[in-house]
């Protein structure tokens, strides 16, 4: 029996395509693995790439809408209902660890980098979820602190997660490299896996030292996300690497379990 008392891990989750929302494939029975893995949480703080705004902004509504923040994709996606309830309480504490705050944003709702995941984590949608902004203003320094700021929220029993993609280049996707990524596309992803796991965590916020960044992505909307949950790590603690691997030549979908 899982022991829900204890401080709860963190989770970043490469989530790729919004398609794996509908799709029974090994990425998506890897999340519902994941939540069966992990005590339950009372709560769940969502730091998603797409919702990328100027400051720090906390969803604050009751009942958050679906966010259907995509196009092209086939009208079975955009069927997809995914209405948790909110967690006003825990945007205020969350906001309050900040330094600088957080604005409160009842417009916005669970966008797709947290809904095609929670489908499949939690597909009752019967856990409160509240989404945090990536401020597109701050360094990667200042990501990686607030997510240091956020790490108390752990104890309560709130899941701290982040949804993005290590690599993420739109640009260089290849449609005939379904299941592989380019060479720099690896080298990127790999550097960074080391880096995680060797708790060197200084290499992934100065991540321009590998020389693969300039090609994994051309803005870090989906890069910071990681940042966050490796501020609320706690060194030392055991780090689980799972869906190891990259798609469409340009997208990584790798991700980390911490503790």
């Amino acid at each position: 029996m899982k022991d829900e008392k204890r401080r709860m891990p963190v989770l970043f989750v490469g989530h790729g395509s919004p398609m794996n929302a509908i799709e029974d494939n090994a990425f998506t029975r890897t999340w519902r693995e994941l939540a069966a893995s992990i005590p339950r949480p009372r709560a769940i703080l969502m730091v998603s790439a797409h919702w990328y705004t100027h400051g720090t902004r906390a969803t604050d509504s009751p009942r958050p809408e679906t966010v259907y923040d995509m196009y092209g994709f086939p009208e079975r996606l955009y069927a997809v209902r995914y209405r948790p309830e909110g967690a006003p309480q825990l945007a205020r504490g969350a906001a309050a660890l900040l330094p600088d705050g957080a604005a409160f944003d009842a417009s916005w709702g669970i966008d797709h980098g947290a809904w095609s995941v929670l489908v499949h984590m939690y597909p009752r949608a019967d856990i409160p979820v509240v989404q945090l902004s990536v401020d597109r203003d701050a360094g990667p320094e200042a990501h990686y602190a607030l997510g240091r700021a956020l790490s108390p929220l752990r104890d309560a029993g709130v899941l701290l997660m982040g949804s993005g993609n290590v690599v993420h280049n739109l640009a260089r996707v290849n449609w005939s490299m379904e299941d592989t990524g380019y060479p720099w596309a690896d080298e990127f992803d790999v550097f960074v896996k080391d880096a995680v796991t060797g708790w060197r965590h200084g290499d992934v916020i100065r991540y321009g030292s590998a020389g693969a960044a300039k090609d994994a992505f051309r803005t870090p909307d989906h890069y910071y996300p990681l940042l966050y949950v490796l501020g609320a790590a706690d060194n030392g603690e055991p780090v689980r690497v799972f869906n190891e691997s990259r798609v469409l030549g340009a997208l990584s979908m790798t991700g980390y379990l911490i503790g």
